[in-house]
């Protein structure tokens, strides 16, 4: 019996092990805010945590995808956010740590959970889902369609 477990332990270790470098390149919070004041593109927050497994999968399925990637490196300023982190950041205006900044600020409650963020640091929409590429895909396609009425914010 331990010997179906210790196997079934490695298996979810190696499933959702971070050993994978994410093809999209992710920034600090607060350098994001500071390059769209220069150079103005929307925001794109994902926030995951740790024990967080649809987080995770996400991470290997949705992020590894090079399309979904290529949109977030070119067309946003693409970041993490770890809602356990008690590091403070500016969001909306207040300042917070991230935990804060999630329940209180976004008012969100659930992961994965992603937060669209204009170049002068006021969120626009929150979304809160697990999806696939293909979805995530359309999700950042809608938002760019409406990218130059949202930077204005």
């Amino acid at each position: 019996m331990s010997r179906v477990v210790s196997c079934m332990c490695v298996l979810v270790a190696l499933a959702f092990g971070a050993n994978s470098q994410s093809l999209v390149q992710w920034m600090d919070y607060s350098t994001a805010l500071e390059k769209a004041k220069t150079e103005p593109k929307l925001i794109f927050v994902d926030m995951y945590a740790d024990w967080c497994i649809p987080c995770r999968v996400m991470d290997k399925n949705v992020y590894m995808n090079p399309t979904v990637a290529s949109i977030l490196n070119k067309k946003f300023y693409p970041v993490k956010l770890d809602v356990d982190s008690e590091t403070p950041i500016v969001c909306d205006g207040k300042k917070a740590t991230a935990k804060k900044c999630f329940s209180e600020v976004w008012e969100l409650n659930v992961l994965p959970s992603f937060v669209l963020v204009a170049p002068k640091g006021l969120s626009i929409l929150t979304v809160t889902d697990s999806m696939s590429p293909q979805e995530m895909q359309m999700l950042l396609d809608k938002f760019l369609e409406k990218e130059k009425e949202w930077i204005e914010r």
